[in-house]
């Protein structure tokens, strides 16, 4: 009886400590250097590898379907994918879904992301788990010769995300207007045509949907670079103030982003409202402090206790860094805790309109159970010019 050799791996991802996974490649050739992180989400891998907040980072994902319904521009969170790359477990598929324009694999490829797939993507994730978010190297080369050392040498090379700003590299250029809606059928995105309140939002690295969402809330919303100053903000005479989320190290975006936001504090009473980075940069600029998790929390089905009502969110999760709650200064109340950990994902200050919570409202986990958050803000920002008249 004939065997066929088994087919040579394409693919090499090395870990920092000397591990090592082959698998296949797929999407672009050549490498890629970042910190590894995985996400259980089931569904969303486009908007996963097109959230900016992923800037720097390789996504293992847990759910072995990827690529299964194709990619379509209208399901892009950003540009361009700000994922540095993908891993999975087995290949991408045919896509098979009538929104498909496009395979997961040419999508990859024609922006320049390095993917691997038949990766035993338990054992990695146990890894990442156990031993924390580690520094890789992922190279795809269709000839299957790699350099192991070298691989290695590069993954240990690596920064890390501690004390990089990355807010700063996937901010919008320049101002710009948004008024798109959330996604409805049968016509896709409305726009919004009767907006009620005008919003500032700050781009550390916003995803799409947060935008819909505040257009459907009623805002009319200009969205401003990362390093906008509180005057450039005021400029706009806004009735609220949204932080976005973002990638990289608060503390480091926080150098710039923590006097616009004291200013805004200090000079208005503006209501505030952060996601994600957003959220750690308000509780930065209101004297608290944050930290660098063992491996972050990346899914879509991660239970968060609002403190104050006792109700339980099924939240979709993105980050690595959190805020201490430890650290939170008086006049600012923790409002929202993971289930998981009992990390903070949520603070507000006691006698103001200003709030942040760590998880994303926008991504409809639950479906809707955090959806609330965009209708506080805009019935805050009501309340304010009602009593200014």
């Amino acid at each position: 009886m004939s065997r066929t050799a088994p087919a040579r791996p394409t693919a090499c991802l090395a870990l920092a400590d000397g591990t090592l996974f082959y698998g296949r490649g797929f999407g672009a050739t050549g490498r890629t250097v970042a910190e590894l992180c995985f996400n259980t989400a089931m569904t969303g891998y486009q908007e996963i590898m097109t959230d900016p907040s992923y800037a720097g980072q390789v996504v293992t994902f847990t759910f072995p379907h990827i690529g299964n319904v194709g990619v379509n521009a209208q399901d892009d969170e950003a540009n361009t994918p700000a994922a540095a790359g993908m891993v999975v477990k087995w290949d991408p598929t045919e896509p098979s879904n009538w929104r498909s324009t496009e395979r997961l694999t040419e999508w990859l490829a024609r922006n320049g992301r390095v993917a691997i797939g038949g990766i035993d993507t338990r054992r990695l994730t146990r890894a990442i788990r156990q031993q924390g978010a580690p520094h890789v190297a992922l190279e795809y080369n269709p000839d299957g010769n790699f350099d192991i050392e070298d691989l290695v040498a590069a993954a240990r090379g690596f920064a890390g995300l501690e004390g990089m700003d990355l807010a700063g590299e996937v901010t919008c250029a320049q101002s710009y207007r948004w008024d798109e809606m959330r996604w409805a059928w049968p016509d896709g995105y409305p726009r919004q045509e009767a907006p009620v309140h005008k919003v500032v939002a700050i781009d550390y690295g916003a995803k799409r949907n947060i935008l819909r969402c505040l257009a459907t809330a009623g805002a009319d919303v200009t969205v401003l670079p990362a390093t906008a100053t509180a005057a450039e903000v005021l400029a706009h005479n806004p009735d609220g103030v949204f932080l976005s989320n973002g990638p990289g190290d608060p503390a480091a975006t926080g150098q710039y982003a923590v006097p616009m936001i004291r200013e805004v504090l200090d000079t208005t009473d503006l209501p505030v409202f952060g996601i994600c980075l957003g959220h750690q940069m308000l509780a930065l600029a209101l004297g608290a402090r944050t930290v660098k998790m063992n491996h972050g929390h990346h899914g879509a089905n991660h239970p968060v206790k609002d403190l104050e009502t006792g109700k339980v969110e099924i939240t979709s999760m993105n980050h690595g860094f959190a805020v201490d709650a430890q650290t939170l200064p008086d006049g600012v109340i923790e409002t929202h805790q993971s289930l998981f950990d009992g990390s903070n994902c949520g603070i507000r200050m006691s006698d103001r309109p200003v709030w942040s919570v760590q998880h994303h409202p926008e991504a409809s986990p639950g479906p809707q159970d955090s959806y609330y958050l965009f209708e506080r803000f805009a019935a805050a920002m009501a309340a304010r010019k009602a009593e200014v008249g």
